[in-house]
């Protein structure tokens, strides 16, 4: 699909990644971006000023209908309920009711186009690096089946409604506006709380793959611009993988501490955590996308970016 001047709707399009879709979108692309979201894990400041904004739940046949249109080309569908996250089920069932009602509203008004970003955690506890066909598909956390499950609804309606669906199992993505929670502003906040010690979740042996949210977002756009199956996965990933450990000393350099490091112990971070993830990207390189760095490159670049803007939650500069 050509993206260039695409009318394109980005649900969850004011978050960490769909705002810099939004941008990258814009700027690369001319394209006209509509971004719906309802701020609850997002920020205003970060929808550029050329993309129209429908500020709503989608769970909201309203907003649903404000937000994908009859004129879109295609929605990139980033919306998804951490709020729920406290409580597994009532975390699956938000996303995949989400996932239903975006397509469902997209079949209503012809709009057949539509890319989702799914995760790693689909894979669950696989030999690596994992490709997006190794099978069987057994995840160990809710959000893992939530992803798995809206990836398996997209490919109904792509099979028996004529959409056309990207699916991106992520890597972890890094870079400015990422949120607490995840461990490179936990490291920060941490450490600007004592900068005499820092607790690691685990042994601090956990090996991932980090991708910077601009590469992200390039690739994701390079992908729908070359794949025309009716389902494309692609895994979004570096070839290299970093250390909880390695974070940890990255983080600690760049804000020039040398705190001791004390470790909760176990081989892996929290129930549900895979402790090693490293994904092919052969797909992806047959597409002749590659990503700017290596993982320990994006550690490294998201810490100072963080560092230099401001880290959400930790600071009032966003």
């Amino acid at each position: 699909m050509d993206l260039r001047n695409a009318r394109v709707c980005i649900t969850g399009g004011a978050g960490f990644v769909g705002s810099h879709l939004a941008e990258h979108l814009l700027g690369e692309f001319d394209a006209d971006v509509r971004v719906v979201d309802r701020f609850s894990n997002a920020s205003p400041d970060w929808i550029p000023d050329d993309a129209a904004v429908v500020e709503g739940d989608l769970t909201d046949p309203d907003t649903l209908a404000e937000g994908i249109t009859p004129d879109r080309d295609i929605v990139f569908h980033l919306a998804a309920d951490k709020d729920a996250a406290a409580d597994d089920t009532a975390q699956f069932r938000a996303n995949t009711e989400l996932t239903r009602r975006v397509v469902e509203r997209m079949d209503a008004v012809d709009v057949r186009n539509v890319a989702f970003t799914s995760s790693s955690t689909v894979y669950g506890e696989a030999p690596r690096p994992t490709p997006e066909d190794y099978a069987p598909l057994e995840p160990i956390s809710v959000y893992g089946a939530a992803k798995l499950a809206e990836e398996s609804l997209l490919s109904v309606y792509a099979h028996s409604h004529d959409f056309r669906v990207w699916s991106f199992r992520f890597a972890n993505i890094v870079g400015p506006r990422l949120q607490l929670g995840a461990v490179i502003p936990d490291f920060i906040g941490k450490l600007r709380e004592d900068p005499t010690r820092l607790e690691i979740l685990g042994d601090g042996r956990q090996e991932k793959s980090y991708l910077h949210v601009t590469d992200c977002v390039d690739a994701m756009c390079h992908v729908v611009g070359r794949a025309d199956r009716p389902v494309n996965t692609y895994n979004l990933g570096t070839r290299t993988t970093t250390a909880v450990r390695t974070v940890a000393d990255i983080v600690a350099d760049e804000m020039g501490l040398d705190p001791a490091y004390e470790f909760t112990g176990g081989d892996r971070g929290w129930t549900g955590d895979v402790p090693r993830m490293r994904l092919s990207v052969e797909k992806l390189a047959g597409l002749g996308w590659a990503a700017g760095g290596s993982s320990d490159d994006a550690v490294r670049r998201a810490t100072r970016e963080l560092l230099d803007r401001g880290v959400y939650g930790l600071d009032e500069a966003l």
